[in-house]
């Protein structure tokens, strides 16, 4: 890897376009580099994992909203057009809105893979829209299943890369600033667009993605699930305008009035971005993880602890009354994002939305505790969390930041880092239970890491009663063979719900 160093540049300081984060960024992705074999394992991994998770959502009101949303939007002329999740793969839309509607159904549950550094991130939302595009053009440009899979490790790598070195959330900016470029990257090196082009679409993906914090803090809306469907469809947009010759605003990161200087650390600001050599293989995939429970991804571990436990200590653990606190020592990111340290009154009301209940660690650690397992429905139902003897509980769950997990979360070196923490349970008796966990059980350094065997399980659970059985095997065969598939198959690379499901819900009602 090199490090691109990136700061503030003054409007009368000379800072070539050649030496600008977008044009280096958009010359790693015009660059053919043909895909590693464990990297392109993955890529089907996490495309049967977004499979997966958007089977389950299919029935939930955001994703039916942003699907009637995307049907009223027929394909365009300039290609064959995208498929929309659950539907039937023969029908069409135009793609950025394809990749709207299936990023939503993708990220609503919050369900799919994570990479967490300087700044977190679900880069599996990157795979909606680079794929929606390639469905659109696939016969015009004789686009094959292995330009899919370079397009979408390129766009894992530079959010990635982003990720590593540049924090959004200590300024309050949503984690979707980097998706909107790393959709454009993947984008135009799926098509195999010029440095220039590409560039350009990086430049206007950043600029109209850029947005707060707010959607992932208090009550948190239905908005979690459509922000990064929105980065990905501007970015579509944000190509299809650079294509046509039209530019951005420029430098975007560096120039004095931009993103760095005014949203981001300030003029005085520097970031060493770690991106691929001239050559190098694009292995940032390799170092995101997905997750086995649906809850955001600092919350896999407590619930691989809590289930532990749970085993463990069912006759001290079963009855509230028996416990004086629990604390959880922890990262600073846990304690303050999803843990009291956010000092959000909702993550400890039982009346609270599901979009902010899996982003309180209370409740979710209560619940593992005591039911020794984590459902993405049962865990979350009003029933669940309005049930006594959980309410009593959960209001006796904090955590605090712990320096040494902060440290570890923080950590280089893959042996050290660490998204879990130590757990101590005061007893009214005056007993304490502590114990740790480093990294959750799913996690390639965890107990028990995903293979792909425990992706196809995960895919066949979700979409139970949602996909036919015949369904389930047919997109699987397709997607394992993703490497190799023809231009006319990519639009395979679809579920198609049963009969009757997506009809079970209500299409709400708007202006299309």
């Amino acid at each position: 890897m090199k490090l691109h160093n990136v700061r503030v540049y003054r409007s009368d300081e000379d800072l070539p376009r050649e030496q600008q984060l977008a044009h280096t960024i958009a010359e790693v992705a015009a660059e053919r580099i043909e895909v590693d074999d464990d990297v392109t394992e993955m890529v089907v991994n996490r495309v049967i994992d977004n499979a997966a998770v958007a089977a389950a959502s299919l029935t939930r009101r955001a994703p039916a909203s942003a699907r009637a949303q995307a049907l009223a939007h027929p394909v365009s002329i300039g290609g064959d057009g995208a498929t929309v999740v659950g539907t039937d793969a023969a029908r069409r839309v135009s793609p950025e809105w394809a990749a709207w509607a299936n990023g939503v159904a993708v990220r609503e549950l919050d369900y799919h893979d994570t990479f967490l550094a300087a700044e977190y991130s679900h880069p599996g939302d990157n795979i909606p829209p680079i794929t929606a595009v390639a469905q659109h053009v696939a016969l015009e440009r004789g686009l094959t299943g292995r330009d899919l899979v370079r397009g979408i490790a390129t766009g894992y790598e530079i959010q990635i890369d982003l990720a590593r070195a540049i924090s959004l959330h200590a300024h309050k900016i949503d984690h979707v600033a980097h998706l909107g470029p790393s959709v454009a990257a993947g984008i135009g090196s799926l098509l195999g667009l010029d440095v220039q082009t590409t560039y350009q679409a990086i430049g206007q993906a950043l600029h109209t993605t850029t947005a707060t914090r707010q959607s992932r803090k208090g009550e948190i809306s239905s908005w979690k699930a459509y922000a990064p469907a929105f980065a990905g469809k501007m970015a579509i947009e944000a190509v299809d305008r650079a294509m046509r010759g039209e530019t951005s605003p420029s430098p975007i990161w560096e120039g004095e009035d931009g993103v760095i200087a005014w949203l981001l650390d300030g003029p005085d600001a520097s970031y060493d971005v770690p991106l691929p050599e001239a050559g190098e293989a694009r292995r940032g995939i390799l170092d995101s993880y997905t997750k086995e429970h649906s809850a955001e991804y600092q919350a896999q571990a407590w619930i691989d602890l809590a289930r532990r436990l749970h085993d463990d200590f069912p006759l001290l653990l079963d009855n509230p009354d028996n416990i004086e606190r629990i604390v959880l020592h922890t990262s600073h990111h846990t304690h303050f994002v999803i843990g009291s340290g956010a000092n959000d009154p909702q993550k400890y009301s039982a009346d609270a939305s599901r979009e902010t209940l899996d982003h309180s660690i209370p409740y979710i650690f209560t619940v593992a505790l005591q039911d020794g397992a984590w459902d993405h429905v049962a865990s979350y139902t009003p029933e669940r969390a309005h049930r006594p003897d959980t309410v009593a509980l959960w209001q006796k769950v904090t955590t605090v930041e712990d320096e040494e997990w902060t440290r570890r979360y923080h950590a280089d070196d893959p042996g050290e880092k660490a998204f879990g923490g130590r757990v101590q349970i005061d007893l009214v008796d005056g007993a304490t239970i502590s114990e740790e966990i480093r990294v959750a059980d799913a996690h390639p350094a965890g107990a028990h890491p995903f293979a792909r065997a425990d992706y196809v399980a995960k895919f066949r659970r979700l979409a139970d009663g949602v996909l036919a059985e015949d369904e389930m095997d047919r997109f699987l065969e397709v997607a394992e063979r993703l490497p190799s598939l023809a231009p006319e198959e990519l639009c395979q690379l679809t579920i198609t719900a049963q009969l009757g499901v997506l009809a079970s819900v209500e299409t709400p009602r708007g202006l299309f």
